[in-house]
């Protein structure tokens, strides 16, 4: 049994067949309608969540499986004092995978070590998102055509950021990797994910304050909202929210082919004119996200498109 907590959980080559079978889907989602039945996704979300949720239960009615869980802490036993690991342990005779998001960082890491199913990370608070880099892996590699050879320029809240986070650390094992870190100084990737993400393994990066400085180099604008609920000081929230606001002008100086991506929600740092711009492909990215959950949930279940699960 495996569970998928961190983007490194699976090596390259791992990742590699995960997005092979996304794609697999994404051209034929019929030859799968089946390959779930019978089986049973527990999304447990104390945590507010409407794409990831979704798309979650959305990927295992696709793969003809059921879903069960709770869309919040405040409608599970969680109100009523009861730990992640015990749910864990009632959950597991339930359902055959489970998906859970939690505002504490090492909350699916708890509910791995006590499950009898497989648990994939959902996010938890600002440490990582590993379902998300799936999902952004298979959106650059589908309409980029690989993985390597890249300059990401990395927007907004980054110290937050986990998707950020869990991104940095799945592209910089792919070659030709160039980060560019586009925050305030408040913030900055933070020492840990620059020392273990970029520094040791000598991925060339540079941290600037100006959007309109770097977004003519880039391959991909990776565009993130600052994360009021990650703030202990509204004043600094207020401060900092509109620090990057990407509209058609700025767009202007993007190179052709640079991709705009964001993992949503939106709230304003980028304009809706920029939705119509060919370049704008977070709303693409959202579905991808739905192929991306489904290899997932068939690779740790050990299923394949041409067997029906009993």
């Amino acid at each position: 049994m495996r569970h998928f907590l961190n983007p490194l959980d699976f090596s390259v080559a791992e990742l590699d067949q995960v997005l092979d079978l996304a794609e697999e889907i994404r051209q034929d989602p019929a030859r799968f309608r089946d390959v779930c039945k019978g089986k049973k996704i527990a999304t447990l979300f104390y945590e507010p969540s409407t794409r990831t949720r979704l798309s979650f239960e959305a990927a295992m009615l696709n793969l003809g499986g059921s879903v069960l869980g709770f869309s919040s802490a405040d409608s599970s036993s969680a109100a009523k004092g009861e730990s992640v690991a015990d749910t864990i342990r009632i959950i597991s005779g339930y359902a055959d995978i489970a998906a859970i998001r939690h505002p504490k960082e090492g909350a699916p890491l708890v509910a791995a070590q006590k499950s009898w199913i497989p648990v994939i990370n959902a996010g938890d608070g600002g440490h990582q998102h590993p379902t998300q880099t799936l999902t952004d892996l298979f959106t650059i590699r589908t309409l980029k055509g690989r993985l390597s050879d890249l300059t990401i320029g990395l927007c907004g809240d980054l110290k937050f950021g986990r998707t950020v986070h869990s991104l940095i650390f799945a592209l910089s094992r792919y070659t030709g990797i160039r980060f560019v870190l586009i925050s305030p100084e408040q913030l900055r990737v933070p020492d840990s994910v620059r020392k273990l993400g970029l520094e040791t393994k000598n991925i060339p990066f540079k941290e600037v304050e100006r959007l309109e400085d770097v977004i003519g180099e880039l391959d991909i604008l990776y565009m993130t909202r600052i994360q009021k609920e990650r703030f202990f000081n509204e004043d600094e929230y207020i401060r900092l929210k509109d620090s990057y606001i990407l509209d058609a002008e700025k767009m202007k100086l993007a190179g052709p082919d640079c991709l705009v991506m964001h993992p949503l929600p939106r709230v304003n740092e980028i304009a809706t004119e920029v939705d119509d711009d060919p370049r704008a492909v977070y709303f693409k990215q959202a579905h991808f996200g739905v192929y991306a959950r489904m290899a997932l949930i068939m690779t740790l279940l050990g299923l394949k498109g041409d067997e029906t699960a009993c």
